[in-house]
C-alpha cells in the first residue's frame, strides 16, 4: 500500500487534533441571518467560498508553502507564513488560522519522524498559519502537489458541510449530496492552485465571506468559534 496516501489521509482527517470543527467561517452568521436556510442555499455558499477563497488564496499559498518546505527554504517559508496571515481579513479568521496552525505544529513537533529541521524553523516562527505546518507534514512525507491541494480543499469542504448539517439544520443524507455535488470540483480547482502559488497570484476578495465572519464576532448565541 501507498505510504504517502495513507499519510495524505492523515492530514485530512477530521481526527486531526487541530479544533478544525469548531470553526464555521462566517456561515454560523449566514444562517443565522436567513442568507442560508436549505440545502441549495448552503450549496451555493460553500461553493463559493470553495472558488473564491480555499482554491484562490489558501490552497495556493500551501503549494507555494510545500515547494519551499522542499527546498528547505526557511526564509520563503518565512515569508509566506506572513504574507498568508495578512491575508485574514477579521479577527475571527486570523485566530482560526493562528490557533489551528499552532495546534499543528505542536503536533508535528511531538511526532517523532519530523525532522529536525522543520520542528527548528516552526519553533521559530512567533505566529504559525495553518497551511504552514500542513505543507511541512506533506513535504516531508514526499506528498505530491497535486495530491496535496487536492486533500487539503476536500479537509475544508467536509468540515464545512458537516457545519452546516448542524446549523440548518440538515439531515445527514443532505450533507452526502452536498460533498457529492461540490466535490468534482476539486481537482480542477487544486491544478489552478498550482498556477497561484506565487504569492503575487493569490486573490481573496470574498467581501461577502467577510461580512459574515465581522458580523459573527459578536452573534450573540452561536455554537462555532467562527
Amino acid at each position: 500500500m501507498n505510504l504517502q496516501l495513507i499519510r495524505l489521509l492523515h492530514l485530512a482527517s477530521p481526527a486531526l487534533p487541530v479544533g478544525a470543527f469548531s470553526y464555521s467561517q462566517g456561515l454560523e452568521w449566514a444562517v443565522e441571518s436567513g442568507k442560508v436556510t436549505d440545502e441549495a442555499a448552503a450549496q451555493n455558499w460553500i461553493r463559493d467560498a470553495l472558488h473564491f477563497a480555499l482554491a484562490r488564496c489558501e490552497a495556493p499559498a500551501l503549494i507555494g508553502l510545500l515547494r519551499a518546505w522542499k527546498a528547505a527554504d526557511t526564509a520563503e517559508v518565512t515569508r509566506l507564513n506572513a504574507e498568508f496571515i495578512a491575508t485574514r481579513e477579521t479577527s475571527e479568521l486570523r485566530a482560526e488560522t493562528l490557533q489551528m496552525g499552532y495546534s499543528l505544529a505542536r503536533l508535528l513537533r511531538d511526532l517523532p519522524d519530523t525532522p529536525e529541521a522543520s520542528k527548528t524553523t516552526l519553533l521559530s516562527l512567533r505566529e504559525i498559519a495553518y497551511p504552514t505546518p500542513w505543507a511541512a507534514a506533506a513535504a516531508h512525507w514526499q506528498i505530491d502537489e497535486h495530491a496535496a491541494a487536492s486533500a487539503y480543499l476536500w479537509a475544508w469542504l467536509e468540515n464545512q458541510v458537516m457545519a452546516a448539517v448542524k446549523l440548518v439544520p440538515l439531515g445527514q443524507t443532505a450533507g452526502q449530496r452536498l460533498l457529492a455535488a461540490l466535490s468534482p470540483a476539486l481537482p480542477a480547482l487544486a491544478s489552478d492552485a498550482l498556477r497561484r502559488a506565487e504569492s503575487e497570484d493569490w486573490e481573496n476578495f470574498t467581501p461577502g465571506m467577510t461580512l459574515a465572519s465581522c458580523q459573527h464576532e459578536t452573534q450573540y448565541t452561536r455554537l462555532f468559534r467562527s
